[in-house]
Parts: C-alpha cells; sequence; structure tokens
C-alpha cells in the first residue's frame, strides 16, 4: 500500500441498537475513506453516531451491515480473537477522560501498552517528546490536565499504531491547554504518520485537518478535504 492510498475504507456502514418499537437506526449508509497519513475530523450533534462510529471502526462493536478495512484488512471479516488481536497492534485510543491507572506513575502508563506491541517506541525517547519525561515518576493526581492527556497520548503512541482514534481529546481541558493538545498531536501526526481520526464538538479542528466528515441522524451529511491548513497554533475559538 502506498502512502497515498487510503488507510481506511467504509463502505455501506449500517447499526442499530434494540428491536421491535424499541430499534434505533444510529448510522445508515456510511462510506468515506481516509488516505494514509491524514487527520481526520469527525463532527456531528450528540447522539449522531460519532462514538458508535469509533467504537465499529476500533472493532469494539460489529456493524450490523457494510465493510470496514483498516490498512488493507477487513476487520468485519476477523474472529472475536482477531479482532483483539488487530486492537493490539493497529490501534492506540485517546479518550476525552485520559483513563489512566492510578496507582501507576506516568511512565509506566505508558509502559503498560509498549508490552502490547512487537515493534514499540522507546518509552523514555516518547516521553521526551511529549514533554513529560521530567513527570515520569509521578502519579496521574499529581500532574495537570494537560499532562494526563500527554501521557495519555504516550500510552496510546508507544504502540507505534498505524491509526488513532481521538474520543474529544480536549474536551476536559481549557482553552490553552487544549491548544498545547492540538499542536502536539499536530507535532505526533507530523514525526510518526499515524492517521488520526478526531471526534470533536470543537469546530476551529477542521482547520488543522487534512479531512472532514460531519454526522447528522446517523448519516453523513459532510465528507470533505482542506487544502488550507491552518497550523494548530494559530487556530481560534
Amino acid at each position: 500500500m502506498t502512502e497515498n492510498e487510503p488507510f481506511l475504507r467504509i463502505a455501506s456502514l449500517a447499526k442499530g441498537f434494540g428491536q421491535g418499537a424499541a430499534h434505533v437506526q444510529v448510522l445508515s449508509d456510511i462510506t468515506c475513506q481516509v488516505d494514509r497519513g491524514e487527520i481526520c475530523v469527525l463532527f456531528g450533534p450528540s447522539g449522531s453516531g460519532k462514538s458508535t462510529f469509533l467504537n465499529l471502526v476500533g472493532g469494539l462493536e460489529r456493524p450490523d451491515a457494510g465493510q470496514i478495512e483498516v490498512g488493507g484488512t477487513d476487520i468485519c471479516s476477523l474472529s472475536d480473537r482477531d479482532l483483539v488481536e488487530y486492537r493490539r497492534r493497529e490501534l492506540g485510543f485517546i479518550f476525552q477522560f485520559y483513563n489512566l491507572v492510578p496507582d501507576l506513575t506516568i511512565r509506566e502508563n505508558v509502559e503498560v501498552c509498549q508490552h502490547l506491541s512487537k515493534d514499540p517506541l522507546p518509552v523514555d525517547d516518547l516521553l521526551q517528546s511529549l514533554g513529560i519525561y521530567d513527570q515520569r515518576s509521578k502519579f496521574p493526581n499529581q500532574v495537570s490536565g494537560g499532562q494526563q492527556q500527554r501521557c495519555a497520548i504516550g500510552r496510546a503512541l508507544v504502540k507505534n499504531p498505524g491509526l488513532l482514534l481521538c474520543d474529544e481529546p480536549t474536551g476536559a481541558l481549557d482553552y490553552k491547554t487544549s491548544k498545547e493538545i492540538l499542536c502536539l498531536m499536530e507535532e505526533v501526526n507530523r514525526t510518526f504518520g499515524c492517521t488520526m481520526v478526531i471526534v470533536t464538538h470543537n469546530d476551529a479542528i477542521r482547520h488543522m485537518s487534512h479531512h472532514v466528515l460531519r454526522l447528522r441522524d446517523g448519516r453523513l451529511v459532510e465528507d470533505a478535504r482542506n487544502d488550507a491548513l491552518v497550523p494548530a497554533a494559530e487556530l481560534e475559538w
């Protein structure tokens, strides 16, 4: 697969929950693709299907119909065991509320995921690049929210994944810290070349992203490329 070929392909994706009168169709006929190394931002109001989209791409749920291909692998055809291996090998997850282990140090939180990969990144080098090496022996409750999110990014990155799935990565942070994290994610994309899908309510992030997707009522209503990127440091909201 060459760099300009799609890394993530989605075709006719559908997902619903419940049965009979209680059935809710969450996603309907979603078709899109994201190129290798792109930052793709996914917008939509609450209830539009963003989290379900991430869960399906992340192999945490299975679709009712359609195809999801990541790095040339049709993950919908994988067994449960192979899906676990897919998540270990190919994915990094970044969450809004960090989900760090409180009894582990910053370094240990990153090391936990290092052991899941056959080709991990060096932990100390990663902590240096994320600006938290000096905090490595502290526990999560001893550092700021921004430093906790940097640790969470390090935990996701240490596996050297091809795809980063980011669920509101700046949602719990103030304006200044949010911008610092966006600058860091921009640098991560540039340095490591990983493909990113970022779910957010912050419309300004579209301007730093190569690709923009928008959901409404479970349907894709915007699929656009951004050829005039604005550096994260220059974003305003």
